[in-house]
């Protein structure tokens, strides 16, 4: 897998970081718009390839079914690393055993479902982190996930499709992969996998149909599986060009987290989306003053606040809680400070629209002194 290049600065560390890249596994993800494209099919295909040529490989974890002979027949010929059975309320659940693998040390280990979530007590929570740890031992590794599982699409999906995914994947897990290969199928070989049960029961089938496996919804899927394609190859590009740092030269973003914004979460998400298209860092920033002290404002709003925080940085933002007298002042601060060119707000309830009659908005505050900052209000 091709290597790929570094952007740094002179350091007492910068060598030590090469040193421990050259040493971390390579990522090759097949990526799908939808279940049953064979993603899993493609995994295997490449790891007998690669077995072929004298490379050891493993399987790290797959999922098969009984209904698909020809994915289960690419497993004949390779290593399968025994997964772990765990109970779990009465149920048996399999799940890779991330401790084996290491211990086994392979030059590549496939490894099914990067959304995945773990059971109860394992020693990651996803299996995502899984993958993480076997790159940082130095094992390659080659994976396979959905577009419906990228954590900027959620709302997205939930629009398009009627359903809210609850496995989802950091963007940048996916987008930080050495290899991205797009697995797709046409409408009907699709529907006729589905009703020969090649992708669910049989039992799920016409649900399926109705709400997930229709024109309209694959080919949005579709695009957006493309559209986050294109941006990944651009991305990759522009680092192998190193002509020219785009993160800094686009500037950056920043996201407002108040206690009178509604659905944090797609706020986020929105603000990930505008970040990725100008491949530029952002923030999502909380201002506390003195009408945010403990005992002024909502438990449960805090909290939700808190959690925001942490998704901002499982998303790859960097979380930042400024303390100040005025919100519209701290942010105008920081705006100028760090050189963000892209603000995203959340609109405010009515209510909480203006304080008073001839009081301008916080939105009012920050467009009228940020000239050159444009601004998204959500």
């Amino acid at each position: 897998m091709p290597e790929a290049s570094t952007h740094a600065k002179p350091g007492a560390d910068d060598f030590l970081q090469l040193v421990r890249q050259q040493h971390r596994g390579r990522l090759r993800l097949y990526l799908g718009a939808c279940p049953g494209v064979g993603k899993t099919y493609q995994m295997l295909a490449k790891g007998n390839r690669l077995r072929k040529c004298a490379v050891d490989v493993v399987i790290g974890y797959v999922e098969l079914h009984d209904q698909r002979p020809e994915t289960t027949a690419q497993v004949k010929d390779l290593e399968l690393v025994s997964p772990r059975l765990v109970q779990y309320r009465g149920t048996t659940l399999r799940e890779m055993d991330i401790d084996a693998v290491l211990a086994r040390k392979p030059t590549v280990a496939l490894v099914d479902e990067l959304a995945h979530t773990n059971a109860p007590g394992s020693k990651h929570h996803k299996r995502y982190e899984e993958v993480q740890e076997l790159l940082n031992a130095g094992i390659n590794v080659i994976s396979t996930v959905n577009i419906e599982h990228l954590e900027s699409l959620h709302d997205i999906v939930e629009q398009v499709t009627g359903i809210k995914v609850k496995e989802r994947v950091p963007d940048e897990v996916v987008m930080s992969a050495d290899q991205i290969a797009t697995v797709d199928l046409s409408l009907d070989k699709l529907l006729r996998r589905l009703k020969a049960g090649k992708i669910y029961a049989m039992d799920r089938v016409e649900v399926a149909v109705d709400n997930f496996f229709n024109e309209k919804t694959i080919n949005r899927l579709r695009d957006m599986t493309l559209s986050k394609t294109a941006h990944y190859l651009a991305r990759k590009q522009r680092e192998a060009s190193a002509l020219v740092d785009v993160k800094y030269s686009v500037g950056q973003v920043a996201v407002v987290l108040s206690s009178r914004t509604p659905d944090l979460g797609s706020l986020l998400r929105e603000t990930m989306r505008v970040a990725a298209r100008l491949n530029a860092p952002w923030h999502a920033v909380n201002v506390q003053t003195p009408h945010d002290a403990p005992g002024k404002v909502d438990s449960q709003v805090q909290r939700g606040i808190m959690e925001a925080l942490e998704l901002a940085q499982r998303m790859g933002g960097n979380a930042v809680v400024l303390n100040g007298e005025d919100e519209g002042q701290a942010l105008l601060s920081f705006a100028r400070e760090y050189g963000i060119v892209q603000m995203v707000i959340g609109r405010p309830a009515k209510s909480h629209l203006r304080h008073w009659k001839f009081h301008p908005t916080l939105i009012e505050v920050l467009t009228r002194e940020l000239a050159d900052v444009n601004f998204l209000i959500v």
